[in-house]
């Protein structure tokens, strides 16, 4: 079945929006990247990491904040586990294609590796990388800072950013098992999208900036918001700024902000992706490891629970055969864009 008169395929939607990105100024390198993922979240209904986000990467270009034209390159290295790609001020999706390859060829044959990526700017979600990993017949982790909009518990102001962490666990006869979470208890794109549409935020997900609870999303954006789990949220996203900030000698999300000077852009800062050879590392062990796996994913199934991403790969499959639906507003948003450039977005 092909998509109705009133939505666009999947590949349309693509041509679309990278012809948005080039019109803004940006490179292929940088256009092509960015738009499989705004793409990819449009296509799988996550509406806060789609479409939605074009104009926000636009006004980091026009704020001069990202290099559009940058052209990421795999840095030397001594043959170990750790890689490294400097993204040269880019944004992180063409450093990450760059380097997935070199990424999977050692984590198959060594058991481990891990991709350092280090002056990039930070786009969209996670997990489009754990699951081109999980391609490879390898499991993922993949953790970024972000920018400080998080307060840690017991505080009350912005010192850490929403942090996601995102895992992918690949099958042989099945989507992968992928979830990616911020740490925070929303991502921060979801408060804005309650703002635009009026709506108030649930109990226990912000503070304003008095550090004083608040539900709505005005007072939040410009207050904090709270981890996920209290301390446990906490303790996991302060994890995140030692592993993929300080660890790989990039920024933390304090230091980001202070660079930016901006919550309106899109983070500076670096970011870590652990890939790991099932096989290898069961190697001697009685069992295959993407059997068991199986086992546990359908006792999990079995008591009605659901797998994360669930949702998401089944809304994909309808976007991949009827197309995408966009609003009239999506649709004059697109145009506006496409036809204006950055001359479109204001800072």
């Amino acid at each position: 079945m092909t998509a109705s008169l009133d939505a666009l395929s999947v590949p349309a939607l693509l041509a679309r929006v990278e012809a948005i990105f080039r019109k803004g100024g940006l490179n292929a390198v940088q256009a092509g990247a960015l738009s499989r993922v705004i793409v990819a979240g449009e296509r799988d209904a996550c509406k806060s990491h789609g479409i939605y986000r074009i104009e926000g990467a636009l006004r980091t270009v026009k704020a001069g904040k990202v290099q559009a034209d940058a052209v990421p390159e795999l840095m030397p290295d001594d043959g170990s586990t750790i890689l490294r790609v400097n993204a040269k001020g880019g944004f992180a999706n063409p450093a990450f294609e760059l380097g997935l390859p070199h990424l999977a060829e050692r984590a198959r044959r060594l058991g481990i590796a891990a991709l350092v990526i280090n002056d990039c700017t930070h786009f969209s979600a996670l997990w489009p990388e754990v699951e081109a990993v999980a391609a490879h017949g390898l499991a993922a982790l993949a953790l970024c800072p972000s920018y400080a909009t998080v307060a840690p518990t017991g505080g009350k102001e912005p010192l850490l950013g929403t942090n996601p962490l995102a895992f992918g666990w690949p099958r042989r006869d099945a989507e992968p098992y992928v979830f990616d979470f911020a740490t925070s208890v929303a991502a921060r794109g979801e408060i804005e999208l309650k703002r635009r549409a009026g709506e108030t935020l649930p109990e226990g997900w912000a503070l304003d900036a008095a550090g004083q609870p608040t539900r709505d999303p005005e007072a939040a954006l410009a207050g904090a918001m709270l981890t996920f789990g209290g301390h446990k949220g906490s303790a996991i996203s302060t994890m995140i700024e030692l592993l993929a900030g300080i660890m790989i000698g990039d920024l933390t999300s304090l230091e980001s902000l202070r660079q930016l000077g901006s919550t309106n852009l899109s983070p500076s800062h670096g970011e870590l992706i652990l890939a790991f050879s099932p096989e290898r590392f069961a190697a001697g062990r009685e069992g295959d490891p993407f059997a068991r796996a199986e086992t546990l994913f359908e006792a999990i199934v079995g008591q009605g629970a659901r797998l994360p991403s669930q949702r998401r790969f089944a809304a994909r499959a309808v976007s991949e055969r009827d197309g995408i639906t966009l609003s009239s507003s999506e649709r004059a948003q697109l145009d506006r864009l496409e036809a204006e450039g950055l001359d479109a977005v204001a800072l």
